[in-house]
């Protein structure tokens, strides 16, 4: 089995150049080093599933891919030298993300309902719209999406890395990351968000639309948000709009790369399923007239994860002060 699959690299480097295969392997390499088998199991219980359940779990994969092409293909596009779009702008980017996450949903809508995103999944499940036991599969493919995405991405603009000194530019392309690193501030900036961005989608499902318009409707959601809410943090509002890509910076051999900056990654990822876990308990509550079982739990836990963060949030600001003094 190893001798074909060598055999077969041979041609391919061939082909396309013993430097550019050299990184396409390393991708490859990265992916299949990592899983473990658990994972892999885990894996093939859910994609070799007949009917619809393989349907849901290839369309949300390629949704979120499609997703992370376009969306992050604009902040390259925009932030990495020598790219004729260079210097595009906040604008182009909200508009670009929002178009993104229209084409994704075009795309797979009728097989999976083009989730996207964890906080999106787990929300509905809350809502009681979607089962709990497809969550983790959706999941998964959500965040093998994202990965696979950012590796296009990164391929598209290959020659770009190596232009581009800026450390921080390069890792905009992938991930988000603070204008001003508060992390109380950052983390509710994610939740109001997303907060923002499910409530939206709820509205959207329950009025009629003409075939067809939902799609450019949850853009333009997408869209407002970035252009009025996404300023503080660069607006994940998506767990695997950020941590797969975030993952795929670490391990790609982007020349000159810095840091994936770790501390912040669960900033985007806790965020945005506070505030969609709190947009379901809030709808169901003011315009369905329901108390949903649990309300009590996800409304106290938010509480209690809020109070913690500020108060460390707090307890570092004063040290800092102090160190400056």
């Amino acid at each position: 089995m190893a001798g074909k699959r060598l055999q077969l690299g041979y041609k391919l480097i061939k082909r396309v150049g013993e430097k550019e295969m050299h990184i396409v392997c390393h991708i490859f390499n990265v992916m299949y080093s990592s899983a473990s088998p658990f994972f892999l199991r885990f894996f093939i219980h859910f994609i070799s599933k007949g009917g619809s359940n393989m349907s849901a779990f290839w369309g949300e994969l390629i949704g979120t891919m499609i997703l992370i092409v376009f969306g992050g293909g604009v902040v390259a596009g925009g932030n990495l030298k020598k790219a004729f779009s260079n210097g595009g702008g906040w604008i182009v980017v909200t508009l670009a993300w929002g178009l993104a996450v229209t084409m994704g949903v075009f795309a797979v809508g009728s097989f999976s309902g083009a989730h996207l995103n964890p906080a999106v999944t787990i929300a509905f499940a809350i809502t009681g719209d979607f089962a709990w036991n497809q969550v983790p599969s959706y999941i998964l493919a959500q965040m093998i999406g994202a990965f696979l995405g950012a590796c296009i991405v990164y391929l598209h603009y290959l020659p770009h890395w190596a232009a581009t000194n800026d450390p921080g530019a390069k890792l905009s392309v992938f991930s988000t990351s603070p204008a001003i690193p508060h992390t109380f501030g950052n983390i509710l900036s994610e939740l109001i968000g997303t907060f923002m961005l499910i409530l939206g989608l709820l509205f959207i499902g329950a009025n009629n639309f003409t075939e067809g318009l939902n799609p450019m409707a949850v853009g333009l959601l997408i869209a407002v948000i970035g252009m009025s809410l996404g300023g503080t943090t660069g607006y994940a509002i998506n767990p695997a709009r950020d941590l797969g890509p975030r993952i795929a910076h670490f391990f790609l051999p982007i020349a000159g790369k810095g840091s994936s900056n770790w501390g912040y990654a669960w900033i985007p990822v806790l965020g945005p399923i506070m505030g969609g876990s709190l947009a379901a308990v809030f709808y169901t509550y003011f315009f369905k007239e329901t108390v949903l079982s649990g309300s009590w739990i996800i409304l106290l836990g938010n509480a209690l994860i809020l109070l913690v963060v500020f108060v460390k949030t707090k307890k570092d600001s004063n040290v800092v002060n102090r160190k400056v003094a």
